[in-house]
């Protein structure tokens, strides 16, 4: 008691330690770095593999059920690491590429005859048909300082641009690619 004789109230609040568990959320966000440290490391694993290694993971992934009934263990050309599904898909491709090649090399053979023949090509122009990975390409350049493809600072066709032009459009137009332009 004090001495006007109110008596004193002394609060006292007690300090309280944390809980034995006070929150987990460092867990879940520790697990999900590791699962992308995880698929980081898979995805460079993988993209330093061979590449028949790489068709196989793909093929995989793309489908599975029949990838496991293609694939079987052993010492087979299968444990190899090959599948007879995507042997023949490759051995088609490949059949396939060398069609479109020997097509592509027909075809820049009859541009390049046709040309010669008809004397389409002046002296001051060159038509250069080659055939690259990406397909057949005709690079049409003018050599000298002659106007052979168009006349100076006009969009208007010369009659021998037209003719060469008519001579390239009619030998692409029999092949199913698409064709690109660029100028």
């Amino acid at each position: 008691m004090s001495g006007n004789g109110a008596k004193v109230i002394v609060v006292r609040k007690k300090k309280k330690g944390h809980a034995a568990h006070h929150g987990g959320s460092w867990k879940v966000a520790y697990a999900d770095f590791v699962t992308a440290m995880m698929a980081f490391f898979l995805v460079m694993w993988i993209l330093s593999m061979d590449e028949g290694v790489k068709d196989l993971v793909q093929g995989y992934f793309q489908n599975p059920v029949g990838f496991k009934k293609a694939y079987s263990g052993g010492r087979n050309i299968l444990s190899q690491g090959n599948s007879i599904v995507s042997m023949e898909v490759r051995r088609t491709m490949i059949l396939n590429r060398r069609r479109e090649e020997e097509k592509l090399r027909e075809t820049a053979g009859e541009i390049e005859a046709r040309l010669d023949a008809d004397g389409l090509v002046a002296a001051s122009a060159a038509v250069e048909v080659l055939v690259t990975e990406e397909g057949l390409r005709i690079e049409m350049m003018e050599t000298g300082e002659g106007e052979t493809f168009f006349e100076s600072a006009s969009a208007e066709l010369r009659q021998g641009l037209r003719e060469v032009l008519a001579v390239v459009g009619a030998e692409l137009a029999e092949l199913p690619e698409a064709v690109v332009v660029e100028g």
